[in-house]
């Protein structure tokens, strides 16, 4: 998911060191909340669906009972594997699984009637170069889904947001206010996205055990998120309920129908999946 191997290399440690938590948090894989891209992406029996990113597999599986198939990319193999074992428990013969990256799908121009990607960009140096892979690969009539955390128009609290999340995921690059994934849509001349706001709950502790934070320093962790508490200063709504603290990110998903167009040639690039 990236072109600087520095990061690259951050994205294999982080993603590999946490395949196995991540793909068994709730809070991340919580069925209504997946079912959120499978809403906004309609799918039907004779589609085919891509994830880009995808992580342990959790919205592959979502859409594969609904389309004809389901494919899964992702850059790191014990994520992957995650995926696999996630369609083998569920039952699931029509997922396939592909290693790759999210800035040159191995895939044809229009080979998908719908490309998702949930809970990457921010992890992205070049958001817009993924989201044009996206719509290159999505046929015109097809949907391209949009989801990911969201920072606050407050530059304060994001820039608090982006240096806890820096720490706490070294391989993060920024969440970005909702305006910046919107204009994501314009110079791929898609039509304004359709909107729909959630949060990703968590309890403090949950997510501190679950992260793999720069140094190893789960205590400047703990820090960073207990002192936003007065003011909520990450944007987060962080709040003591007792002993507890409880937070969450915002977050959104954004879907376009990619319009047909008479200047479409053919051309491909990579191979047809």
């Amino acid at each position: 998911m990236s072109t600087n191997p520095s990061h690259k290399s951050l994205i294999e440690d982080q993603f590999s060191r946490q395949a196995e938590l991540f793909a068994a948090a709730p809070e991340l894989h919580d069925a209504a909340m997946v079912r959120l891209l499978v809403d906004a992406a309609r799918p039907s029996a004779t589609d085919e669906s891509l994830d880009i990113a995808c992580g342990p597999g959790s919205v592959v599986a979502a859409f594969a009972p609904h389309v004809r198939r389901a494919v899964g990319l992702d850059a790191t193999a014990a994520m992957l594997e995650q995926g696999r074992a996630l369609a083998s428990r569920e039952g699931l013969p029509n997922i396939e699984w592909r290693q790759g990256d999210v800035y040159a799908l191995p895939f044809a121009d229009g080979a998908f009637d719908i490309v998702t990607c949930r809970f990457a960009f921010h992890h992205l140096e070049q958001p817009e170069r993924a989201f044009a892979e996206m719509v290159r690969v999505c046929r015109p009539g097809g949907r391209v889904v949009l989801c990911d955390g969201l920072a606050s128009d407050d530059p304060a609290k994001a820039a608090a947001l982006n240096a806890m999340e820096l720490h706490r995921d070294p391989s993060t690059v920024a969440f970005r206010p909702l305006a910046v994934l919107t204009d994501l849509f314009v110079p791929a001349e898609l039509p304004l996205p359709h909107i729909q706001m959630f949060q990703v709950p968590f309890e403090a502790e949950s997510l501190i055990a679950k992260s793999f934070p720069a140094n190893d320093d789960r205590a400047l962790l703990r820090r960073m998120i207990a002192d936003s508490v007065a003011g909520d200063g990450l944007g987060m709504n962080a709040r003591r309920e007792g002993d507890v603290i409880r937070l969450a990110y915002p977050a959104a998903v954004l879907v376009a129908t990619k319009p047909a167009s008479p200047f479409i040639t053919g051309t491909t690039r990579g191979d047809r999946p």
